[in-house]
This record gives C-alpha cells, structure tokens and sequence, in this order.
C-alpha cells in the first residue's frame, strides 16, 4: 500500500521527520529527506503489523488527488491589518489579492529556503 507521506525540517530535531498522515502515529527522522522517508517506510510496514496483530483496522491510503481544490479561500482578518495591506499593495500598484499571493508565495519560498 502507498500511503501519502509529508517531510518537513525540524530544526528542534536537526533533521527531517516524515509522517504518514492516514497512520497515526507514525513518524520518522533522517539526517536528508531520502533518509527520513527510507525509514518512515520501515515504520509503515511496522505499524500495520502491528494493528494486524491486535485486529485493529489498518486504514486504507488516502487519496490526496481526490481533494478538490478551488484555489480561493476567504479570511477574515483585524480591520488594521485589512488596511495595512490594501496600502500596501496600492503603493505596488496591484490589486489587495495579487498583493497577499505575494506575500504567501514569498513566505512560502523562505520557508523552503530554511528546510534546505
């Protein structure tokens, strides 16, 4: 079975962990992303093992591509943030929305900058 798996950098555990989320429980570390998923894949086949021995249910893998996605979401923020940022992308000369995906794309690349 083939089960999602997430990695991320822990910098409290100074490697990666890989969870597989449709498995509590599980979780593995690796000094590399290679690493981490090596293990977490030994994990797996031990958890399950192990929910057979006792006749507890061992889940089928989530299918993530299932999940429909629309690409918009609404948020509901404080009134000063909202104005903050209608200013801000005002003086960029962009509309409120292109100006957060700016923000969330940026905030998204440094966080891929500090698990490297």
């Amino acid at each position: 079975m083939r089960y999602p798996i997430e990695v991320f950098w822990s910098d409290e555990d100074e490697g990666y962990i890989a969870i597989a989320p449709d498995l509590p429980g599980t979780s593995a570390w690796g000094k590399t992303e290679p690493e981490a998923i090596k293990e977490l894949h030994t994990v797996i086949g031990l958890w399950i093992k192990a929910a057979k021995k006792m006749g507890n249910p061992v889940p089928k893998p989530s299918d993530r591509a299932d999940v429909n996605y629309s690409g918009k979401f609404l948020m509901r923020v404080p009134k000063r943030l909202h104005a903050e940022l209608a200013h801000a992308a005002k003086t960029q000369g962009v509309s409120l929305n292109q100006y957060v995906l700016y923000l969330l794309t940026k905030g998204q690349g440094e966080r891929g900058k500090r698990a490297a």
